[in-house]
């Protein structure tokens, strides 16, 4: 008995699925390819990585191969290669998270503009999350200095 793909709406996979693919590339020394795109030849090489290492039933892997592919072509789109240009490799696991949740048609891929809001949004959260750690950090040292003024 064979799975069956839906092509129209390909089934979520975790981010930490989602992210062999991606450390099969950065191992190999390829780790831009979300700017460079990706060839035929990384694509078998990715293929090997994921059926090799990761378990799962064969559609689990199937899905993470083809959102694996489309979280590459999304980022053709200029407006998520200048995010990543600004952000860097920081932008590497919020992208994961949003390729692996987000709704995947094969044929149209993902789409750029909501990819790029809801990667915006992930960026948006671990900045927060960043800055209130820095404040609880800094607050004792000021409410001393505070004191020692008094």
């Amino acid at each position: 008995m064979s799975a069956i793909l839906d092509r129209c709406d390909v089934s979520q996979v975790s981010p930490q699925s989602l992210a062999l693919p991606m450390q099969a590339m950065i191992a190999a020394g390829r780790g831009l390819v979300l700017l460079r795109g990706i060839s035929d030849a990384e694509l078998r090489d990715v293929e090997h990585a994921v059926w090799d290492k990761l378990g799962g039933t064969s559609s689990d892997k199937v899905a993470t191969l083809l959102r694996f592919r489309c979280l590459v072509g999304v980022f053709a789109a200029s407006r998520l290669q200048q995010l990543f240009l600004r952000r860097g490799l920081a932008l590497m696991g919020p992208a994961i998270e949003v390729a692996a949740e987000m709704r995947l048609n094969v044929q149209w891929g993902f789409n750029p503009m909501k990819f790029l809001r809801a990667v915006e949004a992930k960026l948006d959260e671990i900045d927060d999350r960043s800055a209130v750690r820095r404040l609880e950090r800094a607050a004792p040292a000021r409410v001393e200095a505070q004191l020692a003024m008094a």
